[in-house]
């Protein structure tokens, strides 16, 4: 067979889903061609800029914008209005996009963005004979409407209550299934969290706060700590700066009250998480199935209006995170739960959620779907 998937640099999260995919698909069908594409290989170099940085800026200096734009489009109606509009218009990228998948001529498509889904609705019209099967991969615990297309075949979602959402919304229950969200297969290895601790440093008499910045830097890192340093009960701290060298430096600098352990971009994420207690973070939609596949609470301090604030109300009504809206009030709430002993059963909530297997089962689903037209 022969399978594309394709993806979109918006956030880390659609990067990594598709790289899961990628490395399962190879894993349980080794004789398959599997090719990764990135949109942006189709735009301009300024239209390129604009859709890469454009996000990460407006959720970094606007998030009230981008909150409101995510709840007007999150519209069905709206979205099929809109999908026939562009359609009609065309871009050069686009037609690009439908070039290369004409050339490759894949049985499959698996679509780690919103964006794939939508330019291959318009190529499905065109395709000679039997298109290739269209499988949309919603890459956080809410579907939004931008998710859903006339020409899907396949929906994978992360949990039940996400596929209820797209049926009532709908969707056929036959084209969806709650595969959870696509993680790389590390997450589910056996860590030696005694030789990460030794590695790192790290005390085995105090418990570790793993904080999380996101993999462009843009979190309250600064605030966090600064926030930490209020609590008197002892921990011990990791925190990572992803590709903000500066903040990393800056942080790096600063005396604090607990051990603190500052890194910049890293690949081993699933041992520092397996040292972990608790994981202080945003609530992104790859992040958060990291840390559920590994039976981590989260912490998380005012995530971003729409799909954050979606994966934020998933998680605190199933008992795996806390949440506090303000940075001010994070000594006192996080000093509850640590001597609480609540953190135990925050773990084993975020255990009973979390799929480890995930991209296998999305593969699995493919498959499956696959087989009656290979008959």
């Amino acid at each position: 067979m022969r399978i594309l998937i394709a993806t979109i640099t918006a956030g880390a999260g659609h990067l990594q889903a598709a790289a899961a995919l990628h490395e399962a698909w190879q894993k349980l069908h080794p004789a398959d061609t599997v090719e990764k594409i990135d949109l942006l290989t189709f735009f301009s170099p300024l239209h390129k800029k604009i859709y890469s940085e454009g996000y990460v800026k407006l959720i970094a200096h606007a998030p009230e914008l981008w909150g409101m734009m995510f709840n007007k489009m999150d519209n069905p109606t709206l979205v099929k209005k809109l999908a026939k509009w562009k359609t009609a218009i065309g871009s050069n990228s686009s037609r690009k996009f439908a070039r290369y998948v004409k050339q490759f001529k894949p049985d499959a498509v698996l679509c780690t963005h919103y964006l794939p889904v939508e330019l291959l609705g318009g190529l499905r019209k065109k395709w000679p004979g039997t298109p290739p099967l269209t499988v949309s991969i919603v890459t956080d615990f809410e579907a939004h409407a931008l998710w859903m297309e006339a020409n899907v075949d396949l929906y994978c979602v992360a949990a039940e209550e996400t596929k209820a959402r797209l049926i009532a919304r709908g969707a056929d229950p036959g084209k969806v299934v709650a595969t959870g969200i696509p993680i790389a297969a590390k997450f589910s290895a056996k860590i030696d969290a005694v030789a990460v601790r030794k590695r790192y440093g790290l005390r085995d008499d105090l418990p570790v706060l793993l904080v999380l910045s996101g993999g462009f830097g843009m979190g309250p890192v600064a605030e966090i700590l600064k926030a930490l340093d209020q609590i008197v009960r002892p921990f011990q701290t990791l925190v990572v700066a992803g590709r903000n060298e500066e903040l990393r430096r800056e942080l790096a600098a600063q005396d604090r009250r607990h051990p603190t352990h500052v890194l910049g971009f890293v690949t081993n994420m699933e041992e520092l998480m397996a040292v972990s207690e608790l994981l202080i973070t945003k609530p992104g939609g790859l992040t958060t199935s990291e840390a559920l596949a590994m039976g981590k609470p989260l912490f998380i301090l005012n995530p971003i209006p729409g799909q954050e604030a979606a994966n934020s109300d998933f998680l605190l009504e199933r008992g795996a995170a806390a949440k506090v809206t303000r940075a001010e009030d994070l000594p006192f709430r996080l000093d509850q739960l640590l001597a609480s002993g609540k953190l135990s059963e925050m773990a084993a909530a975020a255990k009973a959620l979390g799929r480890a297997e995930a991209a296998d089962a999305v593969c699995r689903a493919v498959t499956e779907h696959l087989a009656p037209r290979r008959e």
